[in-house]
């Protein structure tokens, strides 16, 4: 699969997962692929966590209400450190993005789904907390998003897209358009 092959079949999906392990070596690739972003100054705030050991995993489960990705044989946690980079300015939300995204895809030429929970852990309830006891990740970092990662049980479906007129122009933004 080339690159924009696997970004155009690169759905979400929620669905119920095979129970077929995930081995090392994908693991390994995938994160490579996210620690392979790029990052604002280099400052390279983006880490990762692989899970692939079952009691882990429902350890972690067992924190996440309502729950995702309960299926799921193994899941990438995505760590950030609250680093200043240029002219004082934090990139982190930046670095993390570009990092999930590249995990996303290469998982998706790997032959595996996930979504993109962030939102979900890091929200009032602070999920991303009780993950991160259960990881042992220290302070100075933070757990900001669960991606669980195995062969979809189901077909992912496509959402529907905006028409790429509706969302993309050359030059200036149309002047008969309204935001």
């Amino acid at each position: 699969m080339n690159v924009m092959d696997a970004i155009f079949n690169r759905h979400s999906y929620r669905g119920k997962y095979l129970d077929t392990p995930v081995p090392r070596e994908d693991l390994i690739r995938i994160m490579e692929a996210g620690l392979a972003a790029p990052s604002g100054c280099n400052r390279q705030t983006t880490s990762l966590i692989a899970v692939d050991d079952p009691q882990v995993l429902a350890q972690i489960r067992g924190v996440i209400r309502p729950p995702v990705g309960e299926t799921a044989p193994a899941a990438v946690i995505v760590l950030t450190q609250r680093i200043n980079a240029y002219r004082d300015k934090c990139f982190a939300v930046q670095d993390y993005s570009a990092a999930i995204e590249n995990i996303l895809l290469a998982l998706t030429e790997l032959g595996y789904q996930s979504c993109w929970y962030e939102g979900h852990i890091t929200d009032d309830d602070r999920i991303c907390d009780k993950i991160a006891e259960i990881l042992h990740v220290p302070d100075g970092y933070d757990v900001v998003c669960f991606l669980p990662v195995g062969i979809a049980a189901d077909s992912p479906r496509a959402p529907e897209k905006k028409a790429f007129e509706e969302r993309a122009w050359f030059n200036v933004f149309p002047q008969n358009r309204k935001g």
